[in-house]
């Protein structure tokens, strides 16, 4: 039996797949963190904060949920820093 043209002409269907995770610059790091630019690189070559690397120089990328999974840590890490008693009461809190 032949196909009809429809058929043979449309296009494939995608299977649904997990989503792409975003991508974020270090630039929009420094940003969402409020911090400066040679922080982020440090944080990023120390491994603290996990990056990649695309084509060429300085084309770093930084996951979304990993940016939020060091924040997370931060938080977590600060909390056990205060409860030792290694953050003094006096110390203030930026504005």
């Amino acid at each position: 039996m032949a196909r009809r043209t429809e058929d043979t002409n449309a296009p494939p269907t995608l299977t649904a797949g997990p989503a792409l995770p975003r991508m974020l610059t270090l630039d929009q790091v420094k940003e969402v963190l409020n911090v400066n630019t040679p922080l982020v690189y440090a944080l990023v070559r120390s491994g603290e904060l996990r990056a990649a690397q695309f084509g060429g120089r300085n084309v770093w990328r930084v996951r979304e949920d990993d940016l939020l999974a060091y924040i997370d840590a931060a938080y977590e890490k600060t909390a056990h820093r205060i409860a030792a008693g290694q953050i003094p009461e006096e110390t203030t809190i930026e504005d």
